[in-house]
């Protein structure tokens, strides 16, 4: 680990305890990775990738130390509300275009079974051809 790295961590750990404490100094002092990332000053990408473990630490800290749940994970909560509501919605409305696909295709069985059972005229004229058929 270089120093640089060591440096990082450091001061990523100073600036939970900042926020957790409600002392922010240079970000808004909003539980989120983006203020820790400003706080610690360090890139947010860099507390993303190289400092996944503080961040999940300090995810794990907010909601132990506040009671709270982290932003990230409120909207979260919220789009998979809305996704399940979503889905719930197009599960009906499939099901409304199964049953109007079967009464359609009875609403076709009773005309076809109407149209097939109609005397068809006969045609007297010898160049005119039926379209299917004459029956006897």
């Amino acid at each position: 680990m270089t120093q640089q790295h060591q440096d990082e961590r450091i001061r990523i750990r100073e600036a939970m305890d900042r926020l957790l404490a409600g002392q922010p100094t240079v970000s808004n002092g909003s539980l989120t990775v983006t203020a820790l990332a400003v706080e610690a000053d360090v890139h947010r990408m860099a507390l993303m990738k190289r400092h996944a473990d503080l961040k999940n630490e300090f995810y794990e800290r907010v909601r132990n130390e506040t009671q709270q749940v982290p932003e990230t994970e409120k909207r979260l909560r919220e789009t998979v509300a809305k996704l399940r509501k979503t889905i719930a919605n197009q599960k009906a409305e499939i099901e409304e275009l199964r049953q109007q696909v079967t009464r359609l295709t009875l609403a076709s069985a009773v005309l076809t079974q109407q149209q097939d059972s109609s005397p068809v005229p006969r045609l007297e004229l010898g160049n005119v051809l039926p379209l299917r058929p004459l029956e006897h």
